[in-house]
């Protein structure tokens, strides 16, 4: 039986369409989630390497412990502010900083600008004289594949690798085939499949859609730092953490998957409001500082 808190959230989710309107008027409505994060982090501009970001700090974050955060939004939405509370919850359960990164957007920059951005700020937290073994990366939805991808980027151009990573509900399959897509999809309040299929064309751009820095399912994860995946029980993209676990574990990585049974698409964003995104902020947090000691 759903919590009083989830038939809550449920309630906001079947209010807010974010695939009506124009593009603009989406990113809009996006941005104005989760931006307020009141005293629990300083938030403040930076340019990481020439690309646009904020750092965000809670007061019990250590200077020497960095996370790298890729916001979702299919690729064309979404931006540091949108994602702000998730990030601030973040930066006190992990006691480090984070980078959230304002990466460029489809279709006015479809892949690879987006991992290219990514890398270029881990290159950058480097050039900072931050260790590679005190960095994490995380990210949700298209951040969460886009984290994936940029694992695999990272690696395949001969970088140093961070200690760990934590994908949330990863969008790794642009293509679209997993199950879930067909299973789950009366189930999911957040994720409206003909809009998923818009931004995966708007992001490929008539490109190979298996490549693996644009679908990391299909990439090789040999070499891959520890991951720790989360997923609802409740959406479209549970195969996508499901099917990249697998594909990872056989390689070799150290994989850890929790599904939240009935939880909708990054339940995490609804901390303070929902218990179990409190709890699985907690988990992470827990996860990158046994990795980030």
């Amino acid at each position: 039986m759903a919590s009083d808190e989830l038939a809550v959230v449920n309630q906001l989710l079947d209010a807010v369409d974010l695939g009506a309107g124009t593009l603009e008027e989406r990113r809009a409505t996006m941005n104005s989630f989760g931006s307020d994060v009141g005293d629990r982090a300083e938030v403040t501009p930076v340019d990481a390497g020439g690309v646009p970001g904020e750092w965000v700090v809670a007061p019990e974050a250590d200077d020497d412990r960095v996370i790298l955060y890729l916001h979702g939004g299919g690729y064309c939405m979404g931006s540091p502010s949108s994602h702000r509370r998730l990030v601030a919850a973040l930066s006190t359960e992990a006691r480090a900083r984070v980078l959230s990164l304002d990466y460029r957007l489809a279709p006015e920059h479809p892949y690879p600008a987006a991992v290219e951005d990514a890398v270029t700020a881990y290159r950058w937290l480097l050039a900072q004289g931050v260790p590679a073994g005190r960095i994490a990366i995380s990210g949700d939805s298209a951040g969460g594949g886009l984290t994936l991808a940029t694992l695999l980027a990272l690696r395949d151009a001969g970088d140093p690798l961070p200690a760990a990573a934590v994908p949330l509900s990863a969008w790794s399959d642009v293509e679209g085939t997993g199950e879930t897509m067909r299973t789950k999809a009366n189930v999911d309040r957040m994720v409206n499949l003909d809009g998923l299929k818009e931004m995966a064309d708007w992001y490929a751009n008539g490109g190979d859609m298996r490549q693996p820095h644009m679908s990391p399912l299909h990439g090789d994860f040999s070499g891959i730092p520890p991951l720790l995946l989360q997923v609802g029980g409740a959406e479209v993209l549970l195969d996508d953490t499901l099917r990249v676990a697998e594909r990872a574990k056989a390689a070799g990585v150290d994989v850890t998957v929790e599904v939240w049974d009935d939880m909708p698409h990054v339940f995490q964003a609804f901390t303070g409001l929902l218990p179990e995104a409190d709890q699985a902020i907690a988990k992470m947090g827990e996860f990158l500082k046994s990795h980030m000691p």
